[in-house]
């Protein structure tokens, strides 16, 4: 079963909109202002709240959510919607401090010494406080200048932060106004860190266990570029389609604490698993010094960009860099007959095509069309422009495209098929960071 994005974004809506009812059916019609404001503060906060959960929901990896939806859609949802809640928390506080000042007749700055003599105030300014930490270190500017690893040290505070403004939320007038109102708010959260701890730590563990994933053989393929073979046992259990990526934790110094997501460059085969990688940055450039037989905790299969998605006969795969690895596997995977099948391969120059001679030998038993699209993109000529588009793909607005490639390339080829006659419903593509 799979969760499709619209149904996720009508439950989400669906949601908001109970939670505006929950505030509505409390508030007391008076046009003083220290009650108006205290009516901004409850919804703010009632809003902030839910806002949290959905954070935290959306990142849960639930395999209905990830498939149905795609991982890269939903980092997209959740650090729009991470922006919201943090303002939501910021105005329900400085709403609620002005309500306190205004009716006690006292300063903000008194009025917050006071209010921190509460505990339950307190947890709630604490876990605000570690929110707005994750969120500043989540912005551009300062998350490119980080390291990955305290990146995400600092956004595990979220958690923190939710438990105590649960802690909040349950001792304020909104949520506890009634046993069924603080029964069902606690019933919602709990849902949420059940799956939390089910599929971010119990799942990985249990996969790991039960299939005994090691690293079989590195292999060189070009560059910087290297392919990882990995055994195991059971792997059909998995239901991995080409198109999918898993999270992967080596049990080496230097990885084990990250979880990778790495594509899989090549459909299940027996008791083997294969990715590529390119050396990007420090993680990835240590994935070429792995050994055989380290161990490897494998979470997944996420992602969307799969044969499902494929509603025409005629498929076009395009991949960019080092986007090939999901590219290739669909490539040797999807149902095609003669003709039907071509991917086109786009990179800076000869030396950056990766796994050409699989591509090559592919192309040849399935009688499929592969052109390598080589040059430098601040080029005069642009491959993947509407014209070139369509010069190399006879009839390219009848076919189903799946793409993967870095954001810039793959928002501008986005735009350009769309140009070219492909309607944007059969433009399928992922785009997955960490």
């Amino acid at each position: 079963m799979k969760t499709a994005p619209q149904r996720l974004r009508a439950g989400l809506a669906a949601g908001a909109a109970a939670v505006v009812l929950l505030w509505a059916a409390q508030v007391r019609p008076s046009a003083r202002p220290d009650d108006l404001i205290g009516a901004g503060a409850h919804l703010t906060g009632l809003l902030a709240g839910y806002g949290i959960l959905v954070m935290l929901f959306l990142m849960a990896r639930v395999p209905a959510v990830e498939h149905g939806v795609g991982a890269d859609r939903l980092a997209r949802w959740h650090a729009f919607g991470g922006r919201w809640a943090l303002l939501l928390c910021a105005a329900h506080g400085l709403l609620a401090l002005v309500v306190y000042a205004l009716r006690g007749g006292t300063d903000l700055v008194t009025a917050t010494r006071d209010l921190l003599g509460y505990p339950a105030l307190a947890a709630a300014y604490a876990g605000a406080a570690l929110l707005a930490c994750a969120g500043l270190a989540s912005a551009g500017a300062v998350r490119r200048r980080i390291p990955h690893e305290t990146w995400r040290g600092i956004h595990l505070l979220t958690y923190i932060a939710a438990a105590l403004g649960f802690v909040h939320q349950l001792a304020g007038p909104d949520v506890a106004v009634t046993s069924v109102t603080t029964w069902f708010w606690a019933l919602l959260h709990t849902v949420v860190a059940v799956l939390l701890v089910w599929y971010r730590g119990v799942v990985p563990v249990r996969q790991a266990l039960r299939h005994g994933l090691r690293v079989a053989a590195v292999e060189r393929e070009g560059p910087d570029v290297v392919s990882v073979t990995i055994r195991g046992g059971r792997l059909r259990e998995l239901r991995a389609e080409p198109g999918q990526f898993f999270r992967w934790r080596f049990l080496r110094r230097g990885l084990w604490h990250t979880a990778l997501p790495f594509s899989l460059s090549a459909p299940v085969h027996d008791d083997r698993l294969r990715i590529t990688v390119k050396a990007l940055g420090a993680h990835s450039r240590r994935v070429r010094r792995l050994r055989p037989g380290t161990r490897v905790l494998a979470t997944g299969p996420f992602g969307a960009l799969t044969r499902r998605r494929r509603t025409r006969t005629k498929v076009l795969l395009i991949a960019g860099g080092i986007g090939i690895t999901p590219m290739r596997a669909l490539f040797e995977a999807l149902p095609a007959g003669p003709g039907d099948l071509t991917l086109l391969y786009r990179a800076g120059d000869a030396g950056q095509l990766v796994l050409r001679d699989e591509l090559e030998a592919i192309a040849a038993e399935r009688q499929a069309a592969l052109h390598y699209l080589v040059g430098r993109s601040d080029e005069a000529y642009d491959p993947l422009a509407p014209q070139a588009l369509r010069s190399l793909v006879p009839g390219l607005a009848d076919h189903d495209v799946y793409l993967c490639g870095p954001p810039g390339m793959t928002d501008a080829t986005t735009a350009a098929l769309v140009r070219a006659g492909v309607p944007s419903g059969r433009i399928h593509s992922e785009c997955f960071t960490y």
